[in-house]
């Protein structure tokens, strides 16, 4: 079983929550974290930054991952330049 992790990056905590919910909904993954990430110093205004990942085969995770960046996109304007997503495949036992 090939395993992956699925990271998606965008403003707003609305934003994340209803990406990690398309996520869930398009495939049998798991939702392993939702993640904020805000300056507390920052001397200009920051907006929240936030990340979900997500757990399964590494196909659900890619469609996962899809759903998750087009739900993000249709809440944030510009999303295209505030959402990134990333996917992280475990490597197999007889690899090393």
């Amino acid at each position: 079983m090939n395993e992956a992790i699925g990271i998606v990056e965008m403003f707003g905590f609305v934003t994340a929550i209803t990406a990690a919910d398309a996520a869930a909904k398009a495939a049998d993954v798991k939702v392993i974290a939702i993640d904020s990430n805000k300056p507390a110093n920052a001397d200009v205004d920051v907006p929240l930054i936030m990340a979900i990942k997500v757990q399964g085969e590494v196909s659900a995770v890619k469609a996962a991952v899809d759903a998750a960046v087009d739900a993000a996109k249709t809440i944030r304007e510009n999303a295209e330049k505030s959402t990134t997503d990333t996917l992280l495949f475990q490597a197999k036992q007889d690899t090393t």
